[in-house]
């Protein structure tokens, strides 16, 4: 592709990971946190985002469970995002100030400083210290990103930021959708046979195998891994918002915003990318000690490319192109050692200029980008720099503030304002993790942790899609499309499993332990289970004809999987008959609801039969039951059967509301 068009295509890729793709996933997650803490009164923690669907029984283990991931995706997302950028950080002071060193020492000094500011700002609330250091952040920020737009090509950025826009929008559902289908299927052949063009130095017209897991894949799973930390916070400071207002303030303004920045930063970047390369700055690997050594010892030699210059064995292009206008110009080892000191580091010569205006950024660290960018600015290099380091500095203490408050909720069951000593272990933790990970691993213990925490990320997808459930639910209730004191099953799909509150499962232990037994006989019998149901809720004729077949589904399901250890694929043809097994079973289902004026989905009987199907027969056998269809199998009273949460008046709690005014 044609340079122009790689730049506006990585305006584009960068646009679509950081856009509304990444934002929506905080919008799901704090504006269900939003309704079920300020409308319903539930503890603000994760748990409450599944009450439309379980009910109380988030006050169980199951609803503990996700409190617990929330806080180690948190703090492990927090403590990462610390260490890495306290190393940006170590890097703008050492190039402000090469007195400061780049190492541990410093690192950790950088970090306890923030721990400090960030345990303050958490000790006075939301209302106060991170308020006002959020507020502080976002006037640095946009200030230092008008400085950048009028100090670089200003027309240029502008028709970049309208026609990344256009671009993005157009884009946009092709890029959602993109998989990186063919390049799973690994390098393709027969391009010449096919007259196709190869360009010198490639070997295939095919893309990069591994783009997909290496951003897009790790971009999805840190955005989902922080949802409990960015969702909660959302959700925490959305009180009195409409919904339509909260959907405003968390798709458009920050996504706006973000793409401001993004095209405005990133397309000075290219920008000085470009020039960079015409003025034939790029990445040498020449050893600029070797050439110092040679200027010592032969101060008049000339330089000569036999004299092993390189770092490898070989010198790349770009050090091939350099030595070659050196040897032209008949220069001296003594003039190239002069030459190089007029940098701040000998390394630096061929990479960047003098006065610091062009720099070859893709031959840079990433650390040093951003500080390479700000020293392109003339007079205001210096000042630029230090005045990223600050607002730098300040993002830190408000992501490692708004962390602390938001376990702090989390370890305290969502109480609104944790104990002050409970904030401040917290912050200490978050501070002690960090410097952990850098003095026994540095980057690669730090990279090591932001993969687990983006393995967090694939429990949340889950998650995610069935918060989305709970989300609509709780908006139908909302909008009285949904009553919910209407009918039921007479036991949950999760009483088995001693999911009741704490307080309540040694009570129902007996009954508890009934249903978790017959939950285990299902696994064999829900055959039997189902053909019962199906007789009573379409006919007596359909026993035999489900019992049969479900039966052979089934028992197919376990002996495919067996004769996978002779014939090689059987295990296909076993999942094939356990989602006919399924789909068997959710129709039963389906049919029950209907029987018992249960309002419900065919998609959801469909994954509840095939994530549970043992609890949807006993579910089905119980409720439909001759003489049972109006008594709990577990004794529970009407008042503990009511949707507590939903049967609280909506005018009597000011919070979110759906339509334009607040109740």
């Amino acid at each position: 592709l044609p340079d122009n068009k790689l730049a506006q295509e990585a305006i584009n890729i960068t646009l679509y990971h950081w856009g509304l793709h990444g934002w929506v996933v905080y919008t799901i997650v704090g504006l269900i946190l939003a309704l079920m803490a300020h409308r319903e009164g539930l503890p603000l923690t994760m748990k409450s985002c599944f009450y439309p669907l379980i009910g109380d029984k988030i006050f169980g283990w199951p609803g503990d469970l996700v409190d617990i991931l929330s806080v180690i995706a948190t703090l492990f997302g927090v403590c990462t995002s610390l260490g890495l950028g306290t190393m940006q950080i170590n890097e703008g002071l050492h190039l402000m100030n090469s007195d400061i060193p780049v190492g541990t020492d410093s690192q950790l000094i950088i970090i306890w400083s923030i721990t400090v500011v960030a345990t303050g700002s958490v000790l006075t609330g939301v209302k106060y210290g991170i308020r006002r250091i959020s507020e502080g952040c976002f006037c640095l920020g946009l200030a230092l990103m008008l400085c950048v737009l009028f100090l670089d090509n200003t027309v240029y950025l502008l028709n970049l930021y309208v026609q990344s826009m256009g671009y993005y929008f157009q884009w946009i559902i092709q890029l959602g959708f993109h998989s990186d289908a063919f390049e799973q299927l690994g390098p393709s052949a027969g391009a010449e046979e096919r007259g196709r063009f190869i360009p010198d130095g490639f070997l295939t017209t095919d893309g990069p195998s591994g783009w997909m897991n290496g951003w897009t894949i790790f971009y999805w799973g840190w955005w989902i891994a922080w949802c409990p930390f960015v969702g909660m916070f959302i959700a925490k400071i959305s009180v009195g918002r409409t919904i339509k207002e909260f959907i405003a303030g968390t798709m458009a303004a920050p996504v706006i915003y973000v793409f401001m920045w993004m095209i405005i930063f990133g397309g000075a970047g290219l920008r000085m990318e470009r020039e960079a390369a015409q003025n034939d700055l790029c990445c040498h690997n020449i050893d600029m000690s070797r050439v110092v050594n040679l200027a010592i010892a032969s101060p008049d030699g000339l330089i000569s490319v036999d004299d092993g210059l390189c770092a490898t064995k070989d010198c790349n292009v770009c050090a091939n192109n350099l030595l070659a206008k050196t040897i032209e110009d008949g220069m001296t080892y003594q003039e190239l050692k002069m030459e190089t000191e007029m940098f701040s580091k000998p390394e630096w010569w061929g990479k960047t200029t003098v006065s610091r205006n062009l720099t070859r950024l893709s031959c840079r660290k990433t650390e040093e980008m951003w500080f390479d960018m700000m020293m392109s600015y003339g007079d205001l290099g210096n000042f630029l720099s230090g005045f990223s380091l600050i607002s730098l500095i300040l993002y830190f203490v408000t992501s490692s503030d708004s962390g602390s408050l938001v376990i702090d909720c989390l370890a305290s069951n969502g109480h609104p304002e944790p104990p002050r000593l409970q904030r401040v272990i917290w912050a200490l933790i978050e501070g002690l993790t960090a410097t952990a990970l850098l003095v026994a691993g540095g980057k690669q213990a730090l990279t090591a942790l932001q993969a687990m925490s983006i393995a967090t990320g694939l429990i949340y997808t889950i998650l995610m899609c069935v918060a989305c459930l709970a989300l609509w639910r709780a908006l139908q209730v909302e909008g009285g499309d949904l009553d919910p004191n209407g009918p039921t099953f007479d036991v949950d799909l999760l009483d088995p499993f001693f999911t009741d509150p704490f307080d309540e499962v040694l009570s129902k232990i007996s009954s508890t332990s009934k249903l978790f037994l017959q939950f285990l006989i299902n696994l064999v019998l829900a055959p039997l289970t189902v053909a019962k149901t199906s007789s009573r809720v379409f006919s007596s004729s359909t026993f035999w004809p489900v019992l049969i077949s479900l039966s052979i589904f089934l028992f197919m399901f376990v002996f495919l999987h067996l004769l996978q250890l002779a014939v090689d694929g059987a295990w296909a043809l076993a999942w094939i008959s356990y989602i006919a097994f399924g789909s068997g079973v959710s129709i039963v289902r389906s049919r029950a609801r209907i029987h018992l004026n249960i309002p419900g989905h065919p998609i959801e009987d469909l994954c509840v039969s095939l994530l549970l199907y043992p609890s949807v027969a006993l579910q089905m056998e119980i409720s439909t039951h001759p003489g049972k269809m109006l008594k709990k199998i577990n004794n529970k009273n009407e008042e503990e059967k009511i949707n507590k949460g939903f049967s609280y008046s909506m005018d009597s709690v000011p919070a979110i509301v759906i339509n334009s005014k607040v109740a």
